[in-house]
This record gives structure tokens, C-alpha cells and sequence, in this order.
């Protein structure tokens, strides 16, 4: 397709799937049973992580992670005793089982005991992260967690601001003492080669924001100009067929390349084009 019309064909898929019926079937509308902030970052923060395989099978098992912490997650992470722990004994979805849950448990409520937003746990020195809340051994930990390119970014902004965030998550996670070995392959980074698919789609929950109601738009640091789509196997298998990725592999640098050529058709948000890429991969088996 020419430009204006391969523009015009994703404007159109944008709209056919960027509205309130798309949430039901799609791991989004967990955090859509919430309203309160917090609840809602921990709750499509899961919805992300757990996002793998069958679309109902991931809502299924985030629907009971919720009900044991008594579709209250912001409350459970501060307030938990060790009785209310074992009831998360015996979760697991696909490699995901409660050693890994019990870990995340314990970081959001060290990070909620010192901050009222998941946001700031993905600002790092490097986007204007404020240092007051967090210990200056993980603020050092950064630069071992950063890529060089990443670490030069912030004296020249070469590196996108998504990768710094990314990268700053991950060793912030993972910043508590005895963390689990096996824990570390469920938050992915762009120092790793990942695509970071899971984190991105929480991302672009977290901060696009359109009168659509699907996406929630709740934090401000972040901007949508600064997303990268999340790269998927549909997402990936589309874009190639319409000639949006060349690169042969499918890595941090594909997601970076789908992105930049998403921007071509809209600077200012290109991550809505992920519902027409998902849509037709998906829906239409494109």
C-alpha cells in the first residue's frame, strides 16, 4: 500500500477496534472493575504480566488471582498478614506460580508504602525520577541495569525515553533483598534484547488517553508520544505482511521500528495503531 492509504486503512481498523466493546473479551477489562488508582496499576499491571495464551484463560486466572486478595489489591498489598498471604498459595498460570506472586507482592507493598502510583517506579534519574521515596543504593543500582547507550541518553536523549523507563523498572523490582532467581524472566527489558510486549501493553493502558474509554489515561509523566507498541506475534506477523517491519528478527529494535513507523501516521499517539494491527491479527486473521 502507498502511504495515505496504508494511513487510512489503520485509521480505520483504529476506530472498528479502539471502543467499549472491545474491553469485555480483552485482558484489559480486569482493571476495568476498579476505580480506584492504585487498584487499577495492580490490576492491569497482572492483567499484563499473566497476559499469555488464550485471551479467556488469562481473564479466568486473573479473576481468581483477584478474588484471593478479596478484589481489593490495593488494600491487600499495605494491609496483608501472613494468614492472607497462604491464600495465594497454589496460583499459577502457565510459568507463573506463587513464588513468583509472593515476590510481587512484597515489592508493591514496599513500593506503595512510598508512593501513591506505580508510575513512579518506571522514572528513572534519567526522566526527572524523584529520589525521595526510594533508597540511594537502588538510585546507584542504576547505571548496572542501564545499557551504556541508555546512560548516555540522558545527557542527549538519543535513547527513547520508554528504554530508560523500562530498564529503570526492572532493576527497581527486582531491588528487595533474596528476590527469586526465577522471578527475573517475568519483567523483561530492553537491556535484555526483549521486546517487552507485556510491560508496553501496561504501558499504553497506563498513559494513552482518548474519549474511547478502553485505555485509562491515569498517569501524566509519561506521554503518549513517548510509547512503544507492544510487539506481539499478531502485532509482528501484521505489520510485516503490510511492510511496516523489515528487520528480520523480532527484538527491542523491531518494537522500535514498528513504533517509529507508526509515528510517520500519527507523532503524537502512535500506539492506537496497536488495536488495528491486534484487531486484524486476532479478529480478522489477517
Amino acid at each position: 500500500m502507498e502511504f495515505l492509504e496504508l494511513k487510512d486503512f489503520l485509521e480505520v481498523k483504529v476506530t472498528q477496534y479502539n471502543r467499549p466493546d472491545f474491553i469485555e473479551n480483552d485482558p484489559i477489562c480486569i482493571p476495568h472493575r476498579f476505580s480506584k488508582k492504585q487498584d487499577i496499576e495492580i490490576a492491569a499491571f497482572f492483567a499484563a504480566i499473566l497476559a499469555w495464551g488464550q485471551r479467556k484463560t488469562i481473564i479466568n486466572k486473573c479473576r481468581e488471582l483477584l478474588e484471593r486478595m478479596d478484589n481489593d489489591p490495593h488494600h491487600f498489598m499495605l494491609e496483608h498478614t501472613d494468614a492472607d498471604l497462604k491464600r495465594l498459595l497454589g496460583f499459577k498460570h502457565r510459568t507463573f506460580n506463587d513464588t513468583d506472586l509472593l515476590y510481587f507482592v512484597a515489592f508493591f507493598q514496599q513500593h506503595y508504602r512510598q508512593s501513591d502510583s506505580l508510575e513512579t517506579a518506571f522514572l528513572s534519574p534519567g526522566n526527572s525520577f524523584q529520589t525521595d521515596f526510594i533508597s540511594t543504593q537502588v538510585i546507584g543500582n542504576y547505571a548496572a541495569y542501564a545499557s551504556s547507550s541508555c546512560m548516555l541518553s540522558e545527557l542527549n536523549q538519543q535513547v527513547p525515553r520508554i528504554e530508560q523507563a523500562l530498564n529503570y523498572f526492572r532493576s527497581y523490582f527486582f531491588s528487595l533483598p533474596d528476590y527469586p532467581r526465577r522471578t527475573i524472566k517475568h519483567i523483561s527489558s530492553p537491556l535484555q534484547k526483549s521486546t517487552c510486549k507485556r510491560l508496553n501493553m501496561f504501558l499504553r493502558w497506563m498513559v494513552r488517553r482518548d474519549d474511547k474509554g478502553v485505555d485509562f489515561g491515569i498517569w501524566n509523566n509519561l506521554k503518549p508520544s513517548d510509547l512503544i507498541c507492544p510487539c506481539d506475534v499478531h502485532v509482528d506477523r501484521v505489520a510485516r505482511r503490510l511492510g511496516i517491519i523489515e528487520r528480520k528478527q523480532t527484538d527491542w529494535k523491531t518494537a522500535l521500528e514498528l513504533t517509529e513507523r507508526l509515528r510517520e501516521f500519527d507523532p503524537d499517539d502512535p500506539v492506537k495503531y496497536d488495536f488495528a494491527l491486534f484487531g486484524l491479527g486476532v479478529e480478522e486473521k489477517f
